[in-house]
């Protein structure tokens, strides 16, 4: 039976601009003070852990840092589009246009910037780094993105790493 370990804390945080797109329409650009929360699940290793606290907390502190202070612009949105130049974004809906510098943009390969879907996009980013790490006795990964409190999106993945 596998075992589990929990990451979260205050190092487990980003502050990011985002506006999501629905039912044709798209929601004022803002930001909120976002929180990860990380579980691991897989056996043990011989020395008896899943996986080491200390090193998960540092790969997905950094992994929050990239995305922290930036605009989230989800890539893959049907509903914006999207140039790019060498130095910028553009993004147009329905009249609304944003140019941002490309160094304030978090681009992620996602179709809209949702609480759920932050959480699968930043799920696939830490389970390329645990398995970069040799991680091979994992099974499950789940992650939960709250951007504001009691409200949260979570993304579950079998990682068979």
């Amino acid at each position: 039976m596998p075992h589990r370990i929990t990451i979260e804390g205050n190092t487990l945080r980003f502050s990011a601009a985002h506006f999501t797109t629905f039912g044709g329409q798209c929601e004022p650009l803002h930001g909120h003070n976002y929180a990860v929360s990380v579980d691991i699940e897989g056996e043990l290793t011989r020395d008896s852990w899943v996986f080491d606290f200390t090193e998960a907390k540092a790969l997905i502190a950094a992994i929050c840092k990239e995305i922290d202070h930036r605009f989230i612009l989800p890539l893959h949105s049907p509903a914006l589009d999207v140039s790019e130049t060498a130095t910028e974004y553009e993004i147009s809906f329905d009249g609304r246009r944003y140019v941002m510098p490309k160094q304030d943009v978090a681009a992620l390969p996602i179709d809209n910037s949702t609480a759920e879907r932050l959480a699968e996009s930043l799920a696939a980013r830490i389970a390329g780094e645990l398995k970069g790490r040799g991680a091979s006795n994992l099974t499950r990964l789940t992650v939960g993105v709250e951007e504001a409190p009691g409200q949260a999106g979570w993304y579950t993945m079998s990682v068979p790493l």
